[in-house]
Parts: structure tokens; sequence; C-alpha cells
């Protein structure tokens, strides 16, 4: 009898260290649980600040939303102009980690001045020039092209400013090479870039302008119609840019070249007129 009570009390005592030792188990189990994950420290946004050419505009929020799809930590925020005052801006200092210019001549000569990064100047696209008409004009430019600038009907022509905007150059060399420059000489009105160029004629400020095929091409500007003034007409459109020396966001500025010049930048570029 005896010996059975021991027994019976060893077999107690067993049972009770496995269920405290499956409740300890447990214990730690449901603490691990509870305990709060590690902090995960947030993607650090990066904003990368460009100067571009104007003629880019509808182009380039293409080539944004594409290249934020693979680069999700990098925040494009362009701001557009004529390319000549972008040279005198980033010369003062302005806070700009990329260049696309409407030239290259204008970030050669930043990068002749050690305004560049080593890599220097690289080109991105080569621009279209056209003549445009908004939607009801009468003017059959398609049929005409820079013959129908002789009509007396025509009172102001829109181009940008040629001193600072390579599109306005390149149209008043169209113009010399048609013999039309002095006879056209007081019907010109500039604009300040591409872009104010293509507004003016939008609006009916101007009859016809000389426009980028990349603005004739954009949604906004549907409804008119245009013709494309022969390459040979005007000095090559080449587009080119540069990493401005002293940038802060190094690596994105080589990441949005490398996507630029790569097969889904340059395929965007072509289907947006260049």
């Amino acid at each position: 009898m005896e010996e059975t009570m021991k027994n019976t009390a060893k077999k107690t005592v067993k049972w009770c260290a496995c269920v405290s030792a499956a409740m300890l188990v447990a214990t730690m189990v449901v603490a691990g649980c509870n305990k709060p994950a590690a902090s995960k420290e947030p993607e650090k946004k990066v904003s990368l600040k460009m100067a571009v050419a104007a003629n880019m505009k509808f182009a380039f929020q293409n080539l944004v939303e594409e290249f934020h799809k693979a680069n999700p930590g990098i925040e494009v925020a362009p701001t557009y102009g004529s390319s000549g005052n972008f040279v005198a801006q980033i010369k003062e200092g302005a806070p700009f980690d990329l260049f696309l210019s409407a030239n290259m001549e204008f970030p050669r000569k930043l990068v002749e001045e050690g305004m560049g990064t080593g890599d220097g100047v690289f080109a991105y696209a080569v621009g279209r020039l056209v003549l445009w008409v908004p939607e009801g004009s009468g003017l059959n430019v398609e049929a005409l092209g820079m013959e129908i600038l002789r009509n007396s009907s025509i009172k102001k022509i829109a181009l940008a400013n040629p001193q600072h905007a390579p599109y306005g150059l390149a149209a008043v060399e169209a113009m010399k090479a048609a013999g039309l420059l002095t006879f056209l000489e007081g019907r010109l009105v500039y604009g300040k870039d591409i872009s104010e160029t293509a507004h003016f004629v939008k609006s009916g400020a101007a009859d016809i302008g000389f426009l980028a095929l990349s603005l004739a091409m954009a949604p906004e500007m549907q409804g008119g119609r245009y013709w494309e003034l022969p390459a040979s007409t005007y000095p090559k459109l080449e587009q080119g840019g540069m990493i401005v020396v002293g940038t802060k966001n190094l690596d994105a500025a080589v990441k949005f070249k490398k996507f630029l010049l790569g097969a889904s930048g340059q395929d965007l570029l072509k289907r947006s007129g260049y």
C-alpha cells in the first residue's frame, strides 16, 4: 500500500512538472507574439530639382511617370523655361541638380566653366520644328508650308525669343532660308520660351506660330494643324543635358540620366515627337 502511494506521488510530481513546463513555453510564445516589432525607418525621399527646356514640357510628364514606377523614392521636381535663362540661373547658384537644354551649346558652355560634373554633356534628343495653326483657322498650312506666311491675312507670327530659345533661333534661320525674314519682321511676336509661344497661337493672340513638334502633338494642342519644316532648313536641334556640379543628389541624377538615355526613355521621346 505504501509503495503504491509513493508511485502515485511520483507520477503527480512528473505531471505537475510537465504542466509547468508547457505553461512556461506558452507564456514565452505569447510574450514573443506581443513583443512590439522593431520600428522600420521610413524610406527617405529624394527631390530631384531639374531645369527643363520648355519644348519638353508635355513629353517630360510621361517620362517622370515612367521613371517614378522604378524609382518611387525619387521625386522629380521640374522647372520649365527657356534654356538661355537657365544658364544664367545656374551660374548664379540656382539649386538645380540636372539641366536638360534645348540645344548642346548652353550645357557645353556651363561644363567648360566648371559648372557640370565630370561626365560632361550628354545628347538625349533631336527636336523638330513645325508651323502650327489653331483649330478653326482658314490657313491651309499643310498644303502651302512656309509659303503660307506670305498670306496678307496673317498679322502676327509667333516664335520663341531667339536670344534665349533654340527653337526660336531655328525659326529665324528657317525664315532666312526661305527668303522671308525681312518681309515678315514687322509681324513677328516673341514668346519668352516655346511654351508661351504655343499659348500665343492657341489663344488667338497670334495667327500662326513656329512650335516644337512635341508641343504640337500634345493633348492640350489637339484640334490644331501643322506642317513640319524640312530639317535641312534650320540648324539641327540636338538637345543636351548635364548634371550640375555640387548636386547633393548625384545618385538620383545619374539614375535619371541613365533612364533618359535608355531604351524606355528614348522610346517615350520618340513617341513624343523627337
